[in-house]
């Protein structure tokens, strides 16, 4: 299997500013993995509500996570200012594929600057009560398309 290799920070329109926390180390110095997870849903939850596309107290339909991924490529940790970029890959009628880097703020400006850890999450929208699968929301959904196209 051929290792990947990390995504640059000119194919990210969006990046979302995530501060590490104390917290956020292992015993070995650096973020855990599982942090990155939280930075991932993080940066999608805060760009769709920042948008006003997601409703998480009454909206009628959410997104639920049903695939994850991560790579990682260099180690990030405490203190440190990380900017998270969100993309669309793939968008389906009820689904979407966003992919996602992590960058180090002071590296994201650079030309030449490339993700420490990148990954992906899929989410399935639901209707809230029932938890079937529903056409993504036409206002959602144009955002989502603005995000694939790299216009957002």
């Amino acid at each position: 299997m051929t290792r990947p290799q990390p995504w640059p920070r000119q194919s990210f329109s969006y990046l979302h500013p995530t501060p590490t926390r104390w917290a956020d180390n292992d015993v070995y110095g650096h973020v855990n993995n599982v942090t990155y997870y939280a930075y991932f849903d993080t940066a999608v939850n805060a760009l769709l509500l920042a948008r006003g596309v997601l409703d998480i107290q009454a909206g009628d339909t959410i997104g639920l996570v049903v695939e994850t991924g991560c790579t990682f490529f260099a180690p990030a940790s405490f203190p440190e200012l990380l900017h998270v970029g969100v993309r669309v890959a793939t968008l389906g009628k009820s689904s979407v594929r966003y992919e996602l880097a992590v960058f180090r703020a002071d590296e994201a400006e650079g030309e030449d600057a490339v993700a420490c850890a990148q990954g992906h999450f899929v989410h399935v929208y639901v209707d809230r009560d029932t938890r079937r699968p529903v056409p993504i929301p036409a206002d959602l959904r144009a955002v989502l398309e603005s995000l694939q196209t790299g216009e957002l």
